[in-house]
């Protein structure tokens, strides 16, 4: 098993240019971030369960929830395990029957389940090495000052420039909360990962 490390859900943001949604997984002991690009049904549903909106009738991922429940299965914890060619990797832990159960699944519902189950996240050290980002401290303000709305400078590795979309994408961010922002983006539903925005 890869060496893991806890994560917790930062924020979950809009790009003000392409409307797109990125869930943001700060490192529980350091001052280092990981970006995943998802779908805008996941990002609302991660925001819903953070924000403990009371919904009419379940989601998807409260149905998920539920279906363990009655069934006598726990979700232990979620992981983000890998990256391979520019798609992120997630895992379920679950508990049934006295075994321990390794589900494949992609972040973005894992990261919306784990807000339900109120359950660790864990992401590989890998997976935080190779895509994770830490903010610049040496940064100079300008002459004009930071705007209200700015997003702090981030050190992207320049070994591996597949990544420094995201340096481009968090300089865009919209601050506000996802309830504010309801337009559809083109990402691939089955996709998490740091993919371009077009």
């Amino acid at each position: 098993m890869a060496k893991m490390v806890e994560v917790v859900i930062d924020s979950v943001r809009v790009s003000l240019t392409n409307q797109q949604r990125i869930v943001v997984l700060r490192e529980v002991n350091a001052e280092r971030y990981l970006p995943i690009w998802i779908g805008p049904y996941e990002a609302e549903s991660i925001t819903i369960a953070l924000q403990e909106i009371e919904v009419a009738r379940p989601q998807t991922h409260d149905l998920i929830k539920n279906l363990m429940t009655t069934l006598n299965a726990r979700l232990v914890r979620v992981e983000i395990i890998s990256l391979r060619d520019d798609v992120f990797f997630g895992n379920l832990v679950i508990e049934y029957n006295g075994q321990l159960l390794d589900i494949d699944t992609r972040p973005s519902d894992a990261l919306a389940l784990a807000v339900r189950a109120h359950v660790p996240i864990m992401a590989s050290r890998e997976v935080m090495e190779t895509a994770g980002i830490i903010p610049d401290k040496d940064i100079q303000p300008d002459d004009s000052g930071p705007s209200e709305n700015s997003a702090p400078e981030v050190d992207v590795p320049e070994t591996d420039e597949r990544l420094s979309v995201f340096k481009d994408f968090l300089k865009n961010l919209n601050i506000d909360d996802l309830s504010e922002g309801s337009s559809e983006g083109d990402q691939d539903p089955d996709k998490d990962g740091p993919q371009k925005p077009t």
